[in-house]
């Protein structure tokens, strides 16, 4: 058995591309490396890792044990990957045929147990992408020409459909499940386990079975510096988007009276801009009732 394994071993090292490996990288001696791929400096590529030969492997870059990543890939410096990580490997979608499409992961990002990210699609924008500072926890799954933006947390087992969109310095809570097409705004916060068939709207906050709009992310304007001020006039624009009575005339016409009177702000005019944008899934429905619980974070 120990002759076995010592054979397995040499085998896995002789895949180390050594032209292409700097000095200060550190290779596991049963990892595999193939010709082509290119290993930046202080990379640390720990045991059973497999790199295909288009991977493009940023300084310090840090995959622990048993990671693989495949494809027309680029991992940004300084990014971590813990066990049982897949990275740019083929798309879950019966259309693809072996086209050279790519999977693009930003730098500081860290990707934990279990996560699976998918490379793009030559019938979507052909791209799958990660910003950088981005959290990715155990057993989530980002799908085919997905985009996430910087700073982006996906708390465990969330899932996605093709094509989703998520902006900088959004949260999505444990066991979301996202939509193909979907496109979720700047700092929104989707709750745990909700289902989101539709677009929400930056600073928006989410939440149920079937994600329905309960409110802003006050929390997150709170914890980066957001005056009580602004925030008092975000909730006012916020009712009168969405009146608590369900009356206030059509949304058109809301959008421009909330336009008229707070469109100076740059986050209100951030959400009005994407209200506007094109969607292929409409924007996600208010929730029913009363919003007060929710609004009591604004202070």
């Amino acid at each position: 058995m120990e002759a076995v394994l010592g054979e397995a071993i040499k085998a896995a090292g002789r895949g180390v591309t050594r032209d292409r490996q700097p000095a200060s990288a550190d290779v596991h001696p049963t990892a595999i490396v193939s010709p082509g791929a290119r290993l930046g400096a202080g990379v640390k590529i720990g045991p059973w890792c497999s790199i295909g030969p288009d991977v493009v492997v940023g300084d310090g870059v840090e995959m622990i044990a048993s990671v693989i990543v495949d494809g027309h890939t680029t991992l940004g410096e300084g990014s971590r990957y813990f066990p049982f990580t897949t990275v740019g490997l083929a798309p879950q979608d019966l259309k693809y045929r072996g086209e050279p499409t790519r999977c693009e992961i930003g730098a500081r990002t860290v990707v934990r147990e279990h996560v699976t990210i998918h490379r793009g699609t030559a019938t979507g924008t052909g791209l799958t992408k990660v910003g950088a500072n981005c959290l990715i926890m155990a057993n989530a799954h980002v799908a085919h020409d997905c985009t996430l933006g910087d700073r982006v947390i996906i708390v465990n087992n969330v899932v996605m459909g093709g094509h989703v969109f998520i902006a900088d310095d959004a949260r999505v809570m444990g066991a979301a499940a996202i939509h193909q097409f979907v496109r979720i705004g700047r700092a929104a916060l989707v709750g745990g386990v909700a289902g989101v068939e539709a677009d929400v709207i930056p600073y928006g906050s989410v939440l149920g079975n079937r994600a329905r709009l309960v409110g802003l992310h006050w929390i997150w304007l709170r914890r980066n510096g957001v005056s009580s001020g602004e925030m008092h006039r975000m909730r006012q624009a916020f009712r009168t988007l969405y009146p608590r009575n369900g009356e206030g005339g059509v949304f058109a016409q809301r959008i421009d009276l909330v336009r008229r009177e707070f469109g100076d702000d740059p986050k209100i005019a951030e959400i009005l801009a994407f209200i506007e944008a094109p969607s292929r899934r409409g924007l996600v429905r208010v929730a029913s009732g009363d919003f007060s619980a929710s609004e009591t974070e604004a202070g």
